[in-house]
């Protein structure tokens, strides 16, 4: 059963499939919970919801025996084009198509083979009450480093984690030890000073947060630390040690679109609710809508545009939307002040 479903797993295309055990919670279960109590989640308040539930799947699926957790690699290698004016940044992961409905499809073509052996199944893809990297941890699938992210020692940090619960009782993979040892580029390396001691992360500084899940304007305090990112950051991830061993994925649909390389930060200012959402059909970077989108995109011009970058921002800050209006106006300044010096 357990062969047949890793098989299964790899000619789907995920690069790892593992099993773990469920006797009880998940382990960091506690550290989560006072991580919710101390308002670290920020906006996510959905974190905030049932936590018993999101801690010990046995909450979740009733007479749960095992977890299976895949990875799906999305690297697609370091090099990008250089480009002549002001491009924002894009955390890799955003680089194609949404993942969400990938991972989807393929862990339903898993589950399909699982009703055939018994038992009752649940999926998750980062969109249910699962504390994912416990248990790919527990299952043997990397460790969660320093920086919370999870690690895996032949794919680095570049990959995506889907579960599926189960109350089949399946062969459990040993779980992984930490391989972390005495290295702190990720807590070093954090523009933000997020990561506020190992595998401790305040969501409220850390700028993946602020560019995707927060909803309302950027805190003063960081907009110059977001420097050309307008979704999400990748510093965490980049400076890991453990990526030395990252492969190219094979997977197609996760392959740069035109407008991670191709478009130049004021470019992005001239959408409308309308192209916005043409442009971006199919891309994790729709959830947040043309509002927070066009927030970052300002931010970053504020910090990195030049006086070509006047005429969109200006336009930009007579937007009908507060949230465009003021970032715009603050990039503005800060642009202007830029020439001044010079």
């Amino acid at each position: 059963m357990k062969s047949h479903l890793t098989d299964l797993a790899g000619q789907l295309g995920f690069a790892d499939c593992r099993i773990a055990k469920v006797a009880g919670p998940a382990a960091h279960a506690s550290e989560f919970q006072k991580w919710v109590a101390e308002g670290a989640h920020g906006d996510m308040t959905w974190m905030a919801r049932n936590v018993e539930r999101r801690s010990d799947p046995r909450e979740v699926l009733e007479g749960v025996k095992s977890v299976v957790v895949v990875a799906l690699n999305y690297f697609q290698g370091r090099d990008a084009p250089v480009f002549p004016v002001a491009r924002g940044r894009i955390a890799r992961y955003a680089w194609g198509e949404d993942y969400h409905d990938l991972m989807d499809g393929k862990l339903r073509t898993m589950v399909d083979v699982m009703k055939a052996w018994g038992g009752r199944q649940k999926l998750y893809v980062d969109t249910g009450p699962v504390l994912e990297r416990d248990w790919a941890s527990s299952a043997g699938l990397g460790w969660n480093g320093k920086s919370t992210v999870q690690i895996h020692k032949g794919l680095g940090a570049w990959f995506f984690l889907g579960e599926i619960l189960t109350t089949l009782e399946m062969e459990p993979d040993t779980a992984s030890k930490d391989h972390c040892g005495s290295c702190t580029r990720c807590i070093a390396a954090c523009p933000t000073a997020a990561i506020d001691r190992a595998q401790h992360v305040d969501a409220r500084r850390c700028l993946s947060y602020l560019t995707i899940e927060h909803k309302g304007a950027i805190p003063d305090e960081f907009r110059r630390a977001l420097g050309d990112r307008i979704y999400g950051c990748d510093e965490c991830l980049d400076v890991c040690p453990w990526n030395r061993f990252a492969k190219i994925s094979r997977e197609a649909s996760f392959a740069a679109k035109p407008f991670v390389h191709g478009w130049a930060l004021r470019d992005f200012l001239s959408l409308t609710d309308e192209t916005f959402r043409a442009l971006f059909r199919g891309s994790p970077i729709k959830r947040i809508k043309r509002p927070a989108f066009l927030r970052n995109v300002c931010v970053a011009l504020g910090n990195v545009g030049g006086p070509e970058d006047l005429p969109a921002l200006k336009l930009a800050a007579t937007d009908p939307h507060p949230l465009i209006a003021e970032h715009a106006q603050w990039a503005i300044g800060e642009v202007q002040g830029r020439m001044e010096i010079i």
